[in-house]
C-alpha cells in the first residue's frame, strides 16, 4: 500500500518489535519521519537503527504508563520536529501464563496491564493532542483488540482496558474533531507475534493446546501477520481516510462475525 505521509512526524509507542515495528517500516517507507517509543532499550535502539536503513527513525525510551515519562517524550519530539503529526497508540501487555478467572486475579495485574493499556494511551493522547489541537490536524489511531469488542475468559484486565480503548477513541474522536483530528482504533484478532508464539503458535506455547479450537473459529483459519495490521493502521493516516472518524476497524480474518466463546 502506497500513502502519501512526506514530512509527516510519527509516534508509535510500543514500536520496538511486532505490529509497532511493522508498523514504522511501513510508515518510513511511505516517506514519514518515526519515533519509536518503547520501554525495552536495547530492542528499541537496534529496531531504530535497522530501519534507519529505509528513512529518518530514532528512538526514545518511553514507558507509557510513567506520565511524566509520556510528557518528557512528547517535550523531545516537538524540540526535535516541532510538531507530531500521528500518534499510533499501540504498546499493550496481558497475562502469558498462569491465567485465571476474576476471583483469583491480581490487583497487581489487574493495575499493570490498565496502567499500560488503558493509561498508556490516554496519557499519549491527552499529550499530544495540543500540539494537533494547534496546528489544527492530526491522526491518532490507536491499537485495541477484538477483545475490546467481545468478551474472552481469563484475561479480564485486558479485555476491560480493550473495551475502554475503544469507547476512549470514540469520545477523543468527538472532542477533536473541530480541531482537524481523526481518532479511529484498529482491533486486530489473532496476529503472528512474538507475544502470541508465547501463548499459542511456539513449540513451547502456554496454550498450544487451543490452537486448533481457535483457528477453527476464524473464517480465514489462520492467524494474521503484523503487516495486516500496520496497513490498516496506514490507511488511517492517510488523506484516503479523511472523512473517517471515531472508527473501530476489525482486522481479525473474520473471527468476530460468528464469534463464539467455548474455549
Amino acid at each position: 500500500m502506497k500513502v502519501d505521509l512526506t514530512d509527516k512526524i510519527a509516534v508509535i509507542t510500543g514500536a520496538a518489535a511486532g505490529i509497532g515495528k511493522a508498523c514504522a517500516k511501513l510508515m518510513l517507507e511511505n516517506s514519514a519521519r518515526v519515533v519509536i517509543a518503547d520501554i525495552n532499550d536495547e530492542e528499541g535502539t537496534k529496531t531504530a537503527a535497522e530501519l534507519s536503513t529505509i528513512g529518518e527513525c530514532e528512538f526514545i525510551h518511553t514507558d507509557v504508563s510513567n506520565r511524566e515519562n509520556v510528557e518528557c517524550l512528547f517535550e523531545k519530539v516537538l524540540d526535535r520536529f516541532e510538531t507530531v503529526d500521528i500518534l499510533v497508540n499501540n504498546a499493550g501487555i496481558n497475562v502469558i501464563r498462569n491465567r485465571v478467572n476474576i476471583n483469583e486475579y491480581s490487583f497487581e495485574d489487574w493495575e499493570r496491564i490498565l496502567g499500560v493499556d488503558l493509561n498508556g494511551v490516554f496519557s499519549c493522547s491527552r499529550a499530544v493532542c495540543r500540539a494537533m489541537m494547534e496546528q489544527k490536524s492530526g491522526r491518532i489511531i490507536n491499537i485495541g483488540s477484538v477483545f475490546g469488542s467481545v468478551p474472552a475468559r481469563k484475561q479480564i484486565a485486558y479485555v476491560a482496558a480493550k473495551a475502554a480503548v475503544h469507547n476512549l477513541t470514540r469520545a477523543t474522536a468527538l472532542e477533536l474533531a473541530p480541531y482537524g483530528i481523526n481518532v479511529n482504533a484498529v482491533a486486530p484478532g489473532s496476529i503472528l507475534t512474538e507475544g502470541t508464539k508465547e501463548l499459542f503458535y511456539g513449540k513451547e506455547a502456554a496454550h498450544a493446546e487451543a490452537v486448533k479450537q481457535m483457528l477453527a473459529h476464524i473464517p480465514l483459519g489462520r492467524p494474521g501477520d503484523p503487516e495486516d495490521i500496520a496497513n490498516a493502521v496506514l490507511f488511517l493516516c492517510g488523506e484516503e481516510s479523511k472523512y473517517i472518524t471515531g472508527h473501530i476497524l476489525t482486522v481479525d480474518g473474520g473471527w468476530t462475525c460468528g464469534y463464539t466463546r467455548d474455549f
